[in-house]
């Protein structure tokens, strides 16, 4: 490719080992997307919403109250309702009725007048569900990404590619790339073309019709995007894909939902106190210097945010959100969303000290592998994330639990990378009422007088997966890498990995034998700011950003080091330069 052998590297470890598969990642297209049809029971799916739109039944689209539920639920209702305005959409109500399909949505559903419901990011394991909705005359259509178990639901259509006799070639698509399937489906059928057909193949008049479809379709992709983004789903393959446009959409012509959230991440793309940008791929309106958005901005600044309506109060208001045309009306439900989400920091961080406090003195936790803890004053919505804060300052196997609904207790479990927490859950499944996931995270149920023996069991399968040592978070480094190698084409070809995620992720070099330039400081919250220059190379300084590192002042300014960490763009009153963001520091002794 005429590329140094570090590219190279970083092509490989990502599993892309000829020009061709070189192209395609750093060239996506819309026609690398898989055939929709390919996937188990697609047809039937889309058959039975074409018989509803022709018998004009009520349609009922469902979805879970995460970001990838309401975005899929937000996709597909879109969707359907420029076909067909007899038409709802549902979120169970976290607190009510928990995870999944619940009866009251299906008594919902009947209701008022129901007869199709099309269950997204969810339902895969909701056997009874389906069987008590059939009793009333509904039909399910279930569209869902999490491992089935040995059964599926007795649905019209169950699409999940992680069913071991479906023949899609993707397998990590999220609820609301479920959700696009479906949708790319139906509009390919009515348009009589695919997105993945040759335009060299086609005639005028169906090169035109796939134009059509493109452009169509490419409108949802931003939603797909944050999807994926927030549900950690890998960002190879057909996901990177539908990232990379979905992106596109966002830094383009954003939905006015998400460009409501967008303020309160401080995110404007059009910079005014900045000078015009030279390249024009990133001019904004007005001429002003335009920073693109990221998966990492959705991560952190979109994904919280309207995952905090289903944690506080109703992800009603997050579908809602992503559904208005209307920026009033997008500005007063982000102003609510964003006043849930403050209101959701402060249950999770007092959750959060108190779990770690009780790990910390409990003599109960001392030598366990794993770290399951209850209390029924924690809010269910935060659950999840106390989990994940747990995992990060202990690295074990977590699960955290509260009082649930019908007088059960339900947690979330979050894993380490040695530990399938999703198999663990499967040997318990005698003691558990309800459990579901993936190999890191998952969401499980039971009565009360099962919890000491599954905390026992629990902490055996770890113990057994994991062996007697305690595992140690690693950083696992791409490349060794000289700052003489940083050139500008080498960055430039580094930014064509992006978008970065989950096996696609920001690569991670190591540079040995360093010194400071004389100049680190201490600055904001604990964080070490400082000039880097190899001793031996003959290159200059590049300046570096150590996040929460401020205690390792007095040794960089005395000592040789070696610095594990990613390259990035800082910008800086109308500047652009690169920046070090370190992730680890070792000292020589």
């Amino acid at each position: 490719m005429g590329v140094d052998k570090i590219i190279a590297t970083l092509l490989v470890e990502r599993g892309v080992t000829t020009f061709e598969e070189a192209r395609r990642f750093f060239r996506p297209g819309l026609d690398q997307i898989h055939d929709p049809f390919l996937m188990k029971g697609m047809k039937q799916a889309i058959d039975r919403i074409n018989e509803a739109i022709r018998q004009q039944e009520r349609i009922m689209v469902y979805g879970d109250y995460d970001v990838d539920g309401t975005s899929a639920v937000a996709l597909v209702y879109s969707y359907l309702r420029e076909l067909d305005r007899n038409i709802d959409f549902y979120i169970p109500d976290r607190e009510r009725e928990g995870y999944g399909i619940s009866y009251q949505g299906i008594d919902y559903a009947r209701e008022t007048g129901v007869k199709l419901i099309i269950a997204l990011d969810c339902g895969i394991k909701a056997m009874e569900q389906v069987d008590y909705a059939k009793q009333y005359g509904i039909d399910f259509i279930i569209g869902d990404h999490h491992l089935p178990g040995d059964e599926v639901p007795q649905a019209v259509a169950v699409l999940d590619p992680k069913q071991v006799d479906c023949p899609y070639p993707y397998k990590e698509l999220s609820g609301c790339g479920i959700g696009f399937k479906i949708a790319e489906a139906h509009l390919e059928q009515r348009l009589g073309v695919r997105l993945c057909d040759l335009p060299e193949q086609l005639d005028a008049a169906r090169r035109q019709r796939q134009e059509d479809l493109k452009l169509r379709l490419l409108k949802y992709l931003d939603l797909v995007a944050v999807s994926i983004a927030s549900d950690i789903v890998p960002i190879m393959g057909e996901n990177r894909v539908l990232a990379f446009f979905g992106l596109r959409v966002l830094n383009t012509k954003p939905r006015p939902g998400i460009e409501a959230i967008l303020k309160f991440g401080h995110v404007d793309r059009r910079k005014a106190d900045m000078p015009e940008a030279t390249d024009t791929s990133e001019q904004g309106k007005n001429g002003y210097f335009e920073k693109d958005l990221t998966i990492t901005d959705l991560v952190f600044l979109v994904g919280p945010r309207i995952n905090a309506a289903g944690r506080i109060r109703s992800a009603f208001d997050s579908v809602r959100l992503m559904l208005t045309e209307d920026p009033a009306i997008a500005r007063r439900l982000a102003d609510d969303i964003n006043n849930y989400n403050l209101e959701r920091k402060s249950l999770d961080t007092a959750a959060t000290e108190e779990a770690k406090r009780r790990i910390d003195y409990d003599p109960f936790y001392k030598g366990r592998q794993s770290l399951v803890l209850f209390d029924e004053h924690w809010h269910r919505g935060v659950v999840g994330i106390v989990a994940s804060r747990i995992v990060e300052a202990y690295y074990k196997p977590t699960i955290v639990f509260t009082r649930g609904s019908d007088d059960l207790i339900t947690g979330s479990a979050r894993s380490v990378k040695e530990f399938d927490v999703h198999e663990a859950l499967e040997k318990c499944a005698d003691l558990l009422e309800h459990f579901g996931g993936h190999k890191c995270a998952a969401g499980v149920s039971l009565r009360q007088e099962n919890m000491r023996a599954f905390v026992d069991r629990f902490e055996q399968l770890v113990r057994e997966g994991m062996g007697a040592e305690e595992a140690l978070p690693e950083i696992e480094v791409d490349a060794e890498l000289g700052f003489s190698q940083i050139t500008p084409k080498f960055l430039r070809i580094l930014k064509q990995f992006a978008p970065f995620g989950p096996e696609n992720n920001v690569p991670v070099f190591v540079t040995r034998e360093l010194v400071d330039t004389g100049n680190a400081r201490v600055v904001g919250t604990n964080h070490l700011k400082f000039n880097a220059i190899p001793i031996a190379e003959r290159s200059a300084p590049y300046p570096a950003i150590a996040f929460q590192m401020g205690e390792c002042i007095n040794r960089m300014r005395n000592e040789r080091f070696d610095l594990c960490y990613q390259l990035e763009e800082n910008y800086w009153r109308g500047r652009t330069e690169i920046q070090l963001n370190v992730k680890d520091i070792k000292f020589n002794y």
